[in-house]
């Protein structure tokens, strides 16, 4: 059967990859008029020691570990559901572990370590269509929600995007949040497929890592984006994606609809939590979901005092 060439260990029930060293490809983004956390210079005066890799670009290296679990069924109702815990820079390695589960389990614990022992990542990876809760759907509910927003002050629960057709041809630029094509990407994914570079196989044409299906969903989220007040950084704090008809293929229309489903808070963040819903063309079949958190830091936005003591009074 075609598939993924990573080499996979399994030690006391648990699954781990090759360690792989994840290519930085957003130095070029740009949001609002201004670059991003994986800017150099941008990150640094954050407290980063430099560039980091966006947080998707690791779920790429869970996806053989899902496929030796449950086949061809991880590439149709996947879902990987994870906490961005530390920062990766372009040259660290890191590997993938999955815990296998009990019997015929369709929930698996996942997490990404850093050669020096860190944690990257934790999460849960899972297949459906009857999935379980997930781990950021448990994690979420025991967050507390965000009071006296500033950044977020004029985005509420509820709102819902206009549905926006999307699609990600072979070649296709995807624009300045993500300044590259599938082919380019491809040529630097950490993990390699037949499934995603060959239309030789059941669905008749290549398929979407689920890390360019982060990159799918966002397309268009400038232009029909929920307003919030800026400029100021963002990153990704916590990310699920869900396969619920699946696989989503390249060169495929689809229609894209986002709704905030929660505002949470930190005290250097505030956070939208996003549930964008990738639907078959014109129709109402859906075929993915992601779940993100965008978590913007206060410290980046330079009115951000002013503009609380005028909304909430003297702190």
């Amino acid at each position: 059967m075609a598939g993924f060439e990573a080499a996979i260990a399994e030690r006391d029930a648990v699954l781990c990859g090759p360690f792989r060293a994840p290519k930085q490809m957003l130095a070029d983004q740009e949001y609002d008029g201004h670059t991003s956390i994986h800017d150099n210079a941008t990150a640094q005066k954050l407290g980063f020691k430099g560039a980091t890799i966006e947080g998707p670009t690791h779920f790429s290296q869970f996806a053989p570990l899902g496929f030796a679990l449950w086949g061809e069924r991880w590439l149709t109702h996947g879902c990987i559901s994870a906490h961005y815990r530390t920062p990766v820079y372009e040259g660290e390695q890191v590997q993938a572990f999955m815990r296998k589960p009990a019997g015929p389990g369709i929930q698996s614990e996942i997490w990404m370590l850093r050669a020096n022992g860190d944690e990257i990542l934790r999460g849960t990876a899972s297949v459906g269509p009857d999935f379980p809760p997930s781990a950021l759907e448990q994690r979420l509910s025991t967050l507390a929600r965000l009071a006296d927003p500033v950044i977020l002050a004029d985005v509420k629960v509820g709102m819902r995007s206009a549905r926006t057709p999307v699609r990600m041809d072979l070649e296709q630029h995807m624009g300045a949040l993500y300044p590259f094509s599938l082919a380019q990407k491809l040529k630097r994914i950490t993990e390699p497929c037949t499934f995603y570079s060959s239309s030789d196989h059941v669905w008749g044409r290549p398929i979407l890592p689920m890390e360019m299906i982060s990159v799918l969903m966002q397309y268009s989220a400038r232009d029909n984006s929920f307003k919030t007040r800026g400029p100021a950084v963002g990153l990704f704090a916590d990310q699920e994606i869900r396969l619920i008809e699946g696989p989503v293929l390249a060169g495929e229309p689809y229609d894209i609809e986002r709704e905030v489903i929660a505002l949470t808070g930190s005290r250097r963040t505030e956070s939208v939590w996003v549930r964008s819903t990738l639907y078959a063309a014109g129709t109402d079949v859906k075929v993915a979901a992601m779940l993100l958190n965008l978590a913007t830091m206060k410290e980046t936005y330079a009115p951000y005092a002013a503009e609380h003591a005028s909304l909430y009074g003297p702190a």
